[in-house]
């Protein structure tokens, strides 16, 4: 009986050489570390020396962000990734009316460069690497890490890490968006050049179908839609008239692993190639290092289940050896209690070693792309990229992905996707363990992490302390530097850098830019 995939591909029983349509062909598969990177973006990958292990960490004050990290390091990750609160992502202080109930529920508050020097406190910016999942103020808190490092006495070239700044997927799946599309491209443009010539090491952007996938996108949508947002950013940075081999080798994607090995896999080689593909033959990018992807990947939260909780240890198990089996570059695994509440120290501690298990007890890491020739990847990867380029088209008729987010069309396909995952849940077609089988008559008692309330109390104060202690005229004037800058064509982040260095909030600097480019407002689904 043939099954279908997460895509809804078929997956026939058995597969042999004739159900690959020559795949053999060198220009398909390659050799690792060759274009068109199907089987690895380089030549040894992990014989050389394993992914980089980032936990997904922040919540409550600095603080306590502070206390979390340092602990992961001692604990052996190589990577810091930091999750900022709700407002944050928003551009609102943490005294705002709209932020009231939020303050450092789902991350670390970031309000000010108080804030961030705490953040980051006793924490050597040159020897750590710091991934931040934040888009709409994305440049902001890539200009306080820069402004924390220059109070370290760290060179902005020497630090190395990501911003997610994936703005258009905001749009699409997840919906912290602050400005309208076409402002916030020229944003990332602007944050392509500054990086370019102040953080050589830094990756601009991490182009993201993790939140797609948590919203219901199958494998083939979440590289679609994700690759298609890929296109747009490099369309807007030559328009402004960068050259793509100056920005595309610090571009970077953001990928969710699912249970499902086979077709995880099979996506992660074709995402590969078929971004490969394009950055060649559209954009004639020359620099090798411009036509890989590199992938961030993180186990899928959208997965885990409040029942019996310590089942998602060996999901996140599964799901992270998918991860690696198909190349990845960093790798989250997510924290068995996620589906109740911030992960505890415990928690976190396992999730971390989970990676290391992976890294260091099995023979993944012996060779290189251990599933090159299967037959059953390798067919599920032909399948995998004609579905998806299928779907890229479509996109492309609607003249980009800008216009076809306007048109709901993503958001559409994404909510159909899902609409189609609960039905085969509450059917009982999909097994969910725990949930619809194999269920405990009485849960037990498990106590999750709470978020202090008086946090929001906390950060109250300490803006207004920050606002009787600064100078008011320097707020003042360089806030009135960024609107000029943001009203005609300079690049906004050298005057942000100055209101931020003279202590203007996040919410202060976002309003200002709010007054020049507006707000976004979604428009019904297509």
């Amino acid at each position: 009986m043939t099954r279908e995939s997460e895509s809804g591909l078929p997956i026939e029983p058995v597969y042999g050489p004739d159900a690959l349509d020559g795949w053999q062909a060198e220009e398909k598969l390659g050799e690792p570390g060759a274009y068109p990177f199907t089987r690895g973006v380089y030549p040894t990958m992990y014989t050389g020396r394993p992914w980089t292990m980032r936990q997904y960490a922040g919540f409550g004050t600095a603080t306590e962000s502070n206390a979390r990290y340092k602990q992961l390091i001692a604990n052996g990750t190589a990577g810091l990734s930091v999750a900022f609160d709700l407002p944050t992502q928003m551009g609102h202080d943490s005294d705002a009316p709209i932020a009231s109930g939020e303050v450092g529920k789902v991350g670390v508050a970031i309000d000010s460069i108080d804030d961030m020097r705490v953040l980051f406190g006793g924490i050597p910016l040159d020897k750590v690497s710091t991934s931040m999942t934040i888009n709409a103020p994305a440049s902001l808190l890539l200009l306080l890490y820069q402004l924390v490092g220059e109070e370290q006495g760290v060179p902005a070239d020497r630090l190395t890490g990501t911003i997610q700044n994936d703005v258009l997927k905001e749009y699409i799946a997840r919906g912290t968006y602050i400005f309208p599309p076409k402002p916030s491209l020229r944003l990332i443009a602007d944050i392509f050049k500054y990086c370019k010539a102040e953080i050589p090491k830094w990756n601009t952007i991490s182009i993201s179908g993790y939140h797609m996938a948590e919203a219901g996108a199958s494998p083939a949508q979440e590289i679609a839609f994700t690759l298609a947002d890929g296109i747009e950013y490099v369309r807007t940075a030559v328009a402004a008239g960068m050259d793509v081999d100056d920005f595309a080798p610090r571009l970077s994607f953001f990928f969710v692993a699912r249970t499902t090995i086979l077709e995880e896999v099979a996506k992660f080689r074709a995402a590969r190639r078929i971004w490969a593909k394009v950055m060649r033959e559209e954009f004639g990018a020359k620099n090798p290092k411009s036509l890989m992807l590199r992938f961030h990947t993180q186990t899928a939260g959208v997965q885990l289940t409040a029942q019996q909780p310590e089942v998602n240890l060996v999901r996140v198990a599964v799901q992270g050896l998918g991860a690696v089996l198909g190349g990845t570059q960093s790798l989250h695994t997510n924290s068995f209690d996620e589906a109740i509440a911030l992960p505890t120290d415990k928690s976190a501690r396992l999730a971390l070693r989970t990676q290391q298990v992976l890294a260091y007890e099995t023979d993944v890491t012996a060779t290189v792309d251990p599933f090159a020739g299967s037959y059953v990847v390798e067919k599920m990867t032909d399948d995998v990229e004609a579905a998806t380029l299928e779907l890229m088209l479509k996109v492309e008729e609607m003249g980009g992905a800008v216009n076809a987010i306007e048109r709901g069309f993503q958001k559409s396909e994404i909510e159909r996707s899902a609409y189609r995952i609960a039905q085969e849940t509450d059917s009982g077609e999909r097994v969910v363990v725990g949930v619809n089988r194999f269920r405990l008559d009485e849960e037990e008692p498990y106590e999750p992490l709470r978020v202090d309330p008086a946090i929001e109390a906390q950060q109250a104060a300490r803006l207004a302390k920050l606002r009787a202690e600064r100078d008011q005229g320097a707020v003042d004037a360089a806030l009135d530097q960024l609107r000029k800058a943001a009203e005609g064509t300079d690049n906004v982040l050298y005057p942000m850098k100055d209101a931020l260095r003279a202590r203007a909030t996040v919410g202060e600097v976002c309003n200002a830019l709010r007054e020049v480019w507006g707000t976004y407002v979604p428009t019904d689904a297509f």
